[in-house]
């Protein structure tokens, strides 16, 4: 795949805690958002991505092996927190795609999104694994109410928080032109899914991620915000 990566902490914070692991060689794209006091955040996330990547070297793409992976990074990081006082309860999102020959594979646990741009049609590849994305998929809210809920971004499930996890897990065919999108919630929080699909319609590669990074700071930068885009070219 063709990669283009941009990243930013964004207006308000001091600190980025978002990680992204681009590994060509295995074919491993991984976007985490952490959380935490202090760095923990930051240490969750990067040490989620650099299990993630020793795990799947040498492995044959499935959706079985990712789930693995995702599970064996919540270990690590559930650890980590436990025997480090300075690192109790820091936790991170994680969205991942390991392209096979045939199928991209795609895991994911949090609120950091998959989205496919195929043709001109942008699908959101995941759900939220959150308290109001719960509420809107049982009816309790609307997306419009959403965006505004003083719990928004209470999140039900992270690498690390508990001693197991869940990833949601799916295979997609691969189509040639396809674009994927791995976000954190920076950029889904500021600009809304017609707005991103607009943006991926008109750009590529580069340009793309910093127009989209750009619009998120434009609409307020409330949070860290990266973004990976990633074109199949076969």
């Amino acid at each position: 795949m063709k990669t283009a990566f941009k990243t930013d902490a964004g207006l308000i914070r001091d600190t980025n805690e978002d990680a992204v692991l681009i590994n060509d060689d295995i074919k491993l794209y991984v976007l985490s958002d952490g959380m935490g006091g202090h760095n923990a955040g930051e240490v969750a996330s990067a040490l989620a991505n650099e299990v993630m990547e020793n795990s799947l070297k040498g492995k044959e793409p499935s959706a079985p092996m990712l789930i693995a992976a995702v599970q064996d990074a919540n270990a690590a990081v559930y650890q980590k927190q436990l025997t480090d006082t300075a690192l109790s309860g820091m936790g991170t999102t994680m969205t991942a795609l390991w392209e096979g020959e045939e199928h991209v594979y795609i895991a994911q646990v949090g609120d950091s999104r998959a989205y496919l741009m195929r043709g001109s049609k942008l699908m959101r590849m995941t759900e939220d694994q959150s308290l109001v994305g719960d509420l809107i998929r049982s009816g309790a809210l609307t997306p419009e109410q959403a965006k505004t809920h003083p719990y928004r971004h209470v999140i039900t499930q992270a690498v690390g928080t508990e001693e197991e996890v869940t990833p949601a897990a799916q295979k997609v065919l691969k189509c040639q032109g396809d674009v994927w999108l791995l976000c954190s919630d920076g950029l889904n929080d500021m600009i809304d899914d017609d707005e991103i699909a607009e943006v991926m319609r008109e750009y590529r590669g580069e340009e793309c991620a910093e127009k989209l990074i750009t619009m998120a700071l434009d609409a307020g930068g409330r949070d860290n915000v990266s973004v990976l885009i990633l074109e199949v070219d076969a």
